[in-house]
């Protein structure tokens, strides 16, 4: 199966703020998301903010996923970190290696770099993909504050 990555564009909209809605509903991630918080985060991913970028996979042009990642600084490794926020592929093309695809294409352009997602406990697929890409668990406990 021949995937392509590439960068988000405008024409990519409707489709990846749909696999948004599907991913956000989901148990793989812990809030529900919105219309507004969606097409924020889409529109920053095709502009020029140097926070996130926005990614897709496609075959023959047919959107198969999409990815998001932040950019930050580990003051901890004292180096660049790369926050993998958003991986999501549509049912019928899980198993394809498409992640393990993606990763590698990340690995390969951010040289040098920490790489870290989250991941909830109970998606022990998704766990054991990236356990096998040599992602480990971390002992901190999380917190956040909006």
């Amino acid at each position: 199966m021949q995937i392509n990555i590439e960068k988000m564009r405008a024409e990519h909209k409707k489709e990846v703020i749909d696999m948004m809605a599907i991913f956000y509903a989901s148990e793989a991630v812990h809030t529900n998301g919105s219309a507004e918080i969606f097409e924020a985060d889409f529109e920053n991913c095709i502009g020029n903010s140097p926070y996130i970028d926005g990614f897709v996979f496609t075959q023959a042009e047919k959107v198969l996923g999409y990815a998001m990642i932040a950019h930050s600084f580990s003051t901890e490794y004292g180096k660049e970190c790369i926050w993998f926020e958003d991986l999501y592929l549509k049912p019928e093309f899980r198993g394809f290696g498409i992640i393990p695809k993606f990763f590698n294409f990340i690995e390969t352009e951010y040289k040098n770099t920490i790489f870290r997602l989250e991941v909830e406990k109970e998606n022990e697929h998704a766990v054991h993909v990236y356990k096998k890409h040599k992602f480990s668990d971390l002992p901190y406990h999380e917190m956040v504050k909006i």
